[in-house]
């Protein structure tokens, strides 16, 4: 989860284009801090731990629904959306049909935990579909999942590429120049997983990957996050990159990640 970690914490400081659009900065400063895209990546992870591996849909999304309220209700000021700070404070919080980036950025646990590409894809649905139950909500999700789980598994990008085109229907025909000619803060699972993606299957290493998502401007924590989380799990991550997160979290957050890593 790293990945998606510091993703989120290089990419919030760019974020509302406070950067040049483009590749050449400092990648890691003593002011960068984390955003709800952690808070809720650490939620979605307990939460898979707390229901076990075996879990049904149900009690996975249970789980999600008490980990989530739970965890953005302690950092409530990180950054959420106005529907979302109203599910989080909901006494039965309902899903709300967000195609929202959100469902997508929170996910990256799920492709590091399960052994199939069928079950990683199940738990992914029910990961989203808790509030962000629109199919392109899921649908991302679903997708960030499958390529962390294939990432890490040995596919070849060209395999990952083919699999997220057939599956999943974006469309990569765009190139990352072109993104940035039109950029714009969009937080839509429709904008933000092509420019994920694109910018991971143009990376060459896990830094060149955020690089590539945070040039492309507008919600850049988010796209770096889902980008990052899948380039960890291709390309993997130094030491110093993940000692440099560790510096950044705090010690809740760092004992679920301990925890999570332990169950892999």
């Amino acid at each position: 989860m790293y990945g998606a970690i510091l993703g989120d914490i290089v990419g919030s400081r760019f974020e509302f284009d406070r950067g040049d659009l483009s590749k050449d900065f400092e990648f890691i400063t003593k002011d960068d801090k984390w955003t709800d895209d952690t808070v809720m990546t650490i939620a979605v992870a307990e939460a898979l731990l707390e229901a076990g591996k075996d879990a049904t849909v149900d009690e996975i999304e249970a789980a999600c629904i008490k980990s989530m309220q739970k965890w953005g209700r302690k950092y409530s000021n990180a950054g959420y959306g106005s529907r979302f700070i109203c599910w989080l404070s909901a006494k039965d919080p309902k899903p709300y049909g967000s195609y929202g980036n959100g469902s997508a950025m929170r996910v990256s646990a799920v492709g590091w935990l399960y052994d199939s590409l069928e079950r990683t894809r199940e738990v992914a649905r029910a990961t989203a579909n808790v509030s962000h139950n629109h199919p392109e909500g899921i649908k991302g999700a679903e997708c960030t999942a499958a390529v962390i789980y294939m990432g890490r598994t040995g596919s070849s990008l060209k395999e990952i590429e083919d699999y997220v085109i057939k599956e999943f229907g974006y469309d990569l025909s765009e190139t990352l120049d072109q993104m940035r000619a039109r950029h714009k803060h969009d937080e839509s699972c429709m904008d933000t997983l092509p420019k994920a993606l694109k910018s991971f299957f143009d990376g060459n290493s896990y830094e060149d990957v955020v690089r590539n998502a945070i040039s492309l401007g507008g919600d850049t924590d988010t796209i770096a996050a889902i980008a990052g989380a899948m380039a960890e799990a291709y390309f993997g991550m130094s030491i110093q990159l993940k000692d440099e997160c560790q510096k950044r979290l705090e010690k809740d957050m760092l004992k679920v990640i301990g925890k999570f890593s332990n169950n892999l």
